[in-house]
């Protein structure tokens, strides 16, 4: 059988997504049922162990896939890129809604009413998504108000069919200080492949979650030479974004945030403890 990649094919010896049978062995083979995200941002795991560190973060509003519940927690996939992995099972829903706007700042406050001087119920990520039942203003502030009663900044969101920005870096660019987490991909922690792929989410353009699958799939490559805004420059383990020709924003250990270096520096810097560039993309 075929050696698939788990980080984006769901098979165990017990149990595996119908669309590979015949291309894995397993027990038992299952389409899975549809499920959404119920928390401000779920991260999604390799194992069913809180003490295992996490591959990514899924966001409120996203949609899942889930194939098995067992122990309290779920194993799913990610509608949005694919990704495979387990979580509790309380970050998700069985009733889904269908979510009308998105987050568009680095992060904002979920309130439990119409008013900023009552206490926030959650903080979420640019990405959430979310369903407004209608609006609200108090002293001249203007909110969006959900299904249940809580309440957004409405400057904070946009309707998700509206017409999307189509310049990624100005949106990555939103991320700055944000800090550098591991496998995070929200404005409360984001690490280097999440911040490349959340940022063209919010664009309306796909791209794989991780390092090297954006490497060897995200656009095209090019050379060194001619380098321009919105360029990838990957290291082994990493990718920054040129944000023009001589700088790069990246989600980064050394910093540990999301920050503007000098990319003829940050290429000399990484060499000395590391490697040089592996190579360079042009998302299309």
């Amino acid at each position: 059988m075929t050696m698939l990649d788990r980080r984006l094919h769901a098979y165990r010896p017990d149990l595996a997504e119908a669309r590979l049978e015949g291309k894995v062995e397993a027990l038992r083979f299952v389409s899975g049922i549809p499920a959404q995200i119920a928390v401000a941002v779920a991260p999604l795991r390799p194992q069913p162990d809180m003490s295992v560190g996490i591959d990514t973060e899924l966001l409120l509003g996203e949609d899942v896939t889930v194939f098995d519940r067992a122990g309290g927690w779920c194993w799913v996939k990610a509608r949005s890129d694919g990704y495979v992995g387990y979580m509790p099972e309380e970050m998700l829903s069985d009733a889904q809604t269908e979510p009308t706007h998105i987050v568009t700042v680095q992060r904002t406050f979920l309130y439990p009413q119409p008013e900023l001087r009552k206490p926030y119920k959650s903080v979420l990520s640019m990405g959430s998504r979310v369903r407004v039942a209608g609006e609200a203003e108090v002293r001249g502030n203007h909110y969006v108000v959900l299904e249940d009663g809580t309440a957004i900044f409405a400057r904070h969101v946009q309707p998700i069919a509206a017409g999307k920005d189509d310049d990624y870096v100005e949106i990555a660019s939103r991320f700055m200080n944000a800090p550098y987490l591991w496998g995070g991909r929200s404005g409360l922690g984001i690490d280097c492949s999440g911040l490349v792929q959340l940022a063209m989410l919010m664009t309306g353009k796909s791209a794989p979650r991780d390092t090297d699958m954006q490497a060897a799939s995200l656009g095209e490559r090019i050379d060194r030479s001619g380098l321009r805004r919105g360029d990838l420059v990957f290291w082994k383990g990493h990718v920054a974004i040129m944000e023009d020709p001589e700088t790069i924003l990246h989600a980064n250990g050394y910093t540990m945030t999301v920050a503007r270096e000098n990319f003829e520096a940050a290429v000399k810097r990484i060499g000395q403890l590391y490697q040089q560039p592996t190579g360079y993309r042009r998302p299309v």
